[in-house]
C-alpha cells in the first residue's frame, strides 16, 4: 500500500511512495492531474479543491478524506474506498467509480454526470442535489441513501437497490429503473416522466 508524505492542499512538493519506497508520483505545484495513485493510502487526506483529472486511484483508500470541490473528471476510482469521505461539490464527471465503497460519504452538490458507478456501494450516502445525469448505477447499493433533489435524468439504475432511499423531489426523467428495488423508498414529488419501471419493486414506497 502507498503512503503520501504530504497531504495539505494546495500542494507544493510531495512524493507518493509505496511502503517499500518505490516512487509512484511526485507532485510539483498544485496539480495531481494524471497522477498514479494506485493502492495509495490517503486516509483522512486534505485534498480540498485538488485537481485529480485523469488520476488513477484504483484500490486507493480515501476513507475520511476531504475532497470537497476537488476535480476528478475521468479519474479511475475502481474499488476505491471513500467511506465517510467529504465529497461536497466534487466533480466526478465521466469518472470510473465501479465497485467503489462510498458508504456514508457526503456527495452534496457533487457532479457525477455520466460517471460509471456500477456495483458501487453508496449505502447511507448523502447525494442531496447531486447531478447523476446519464450515470451508470447498475446493481449499485443505494439503500438508505439521501437523493433529495438529485438529478438522475437518463441514469441507468437497472437492478439498483434503493430500499428506504429518500428520492424526494428527485428528477428521474427517462431513467432506467428496470428491476430496481424501491421498497419503502420515499418518492414524494419525484419526477418519473418517461422512466422505465419494468419489474421494479415498489412495495411500501411512498409516492405521495
Amino acid at each position: 500500500m502507498a503512503n503520501i508524505l504530504s497531504l495539505s492542499y494546495p500542494l507544493h512538493v510531495a512524493e507518493i511512495r509505496t511502503d517499500s519506497g518505490v516512487l509512484l508520483h511526485e507532485v510539483e505545484g498544485d496539480s495531481l492531474v494524471g497522477a498514479n495513485l494506485v493502492g495509495a493510502n490517503l486516509v483522512g487526506a486534505n485534498l480540498v479543491g485538488a485537481n485529480l483529472t485523469d488520476a488513477n486511484l484504483t484500490d486507493a483508500n480515501l476513507s475520511y478524506a476531504n475532497l470537497s470541490y476537488a476535480t476528478l473528471t475521468r479519474a479511475n476510482l475502481t474499488r476505491a474506498n471513500l467511506d465517510r469521505a467529504n465529497l461536497i461539490s466534487a466533480d466526478f464527471s465521466y469518472a470510473n467509480i465501479t465497485r467503489a465503497n462510498i458508504t456514508r460519504a457526503n456527495l452534496t452538490d457533487a457532479n457525477l454526470t455520466s460517471a460509471n458507478l456500477a456495483a458501487a456501494n453508496l449505502k447511507q450516502a448523502n447525494l442531496t442535489r447531486a447531478n447523476l445525469a446519464g450515470a451508470n448505477l447498475t446493481v449499485a447499493n443505494l439503500t438508505v441513501a439521501n437523493l433529495t433533489h438529485a438529478g438522475l435524468t437518463d441514469a441507468n439504475l437497472t437492478d439498483a437497490n434503493l430500499t428506504v432511499a429518500n428520492l424526494t423531489d428527485a428528477n428521474l426523467t427517462d431513467a432506467n429503473l428496470t428491476h430496481a428495488h424501491l421498497g419503502y423508498a420515499t418518492l414524494s414529488r419525484a419526477n418519473l416522466a418517461g422512466a422505465n419501471l419494468a419489474g421494479a419493486n415498489l412495495a411500501g414506497a411512498n409516492r405521495e
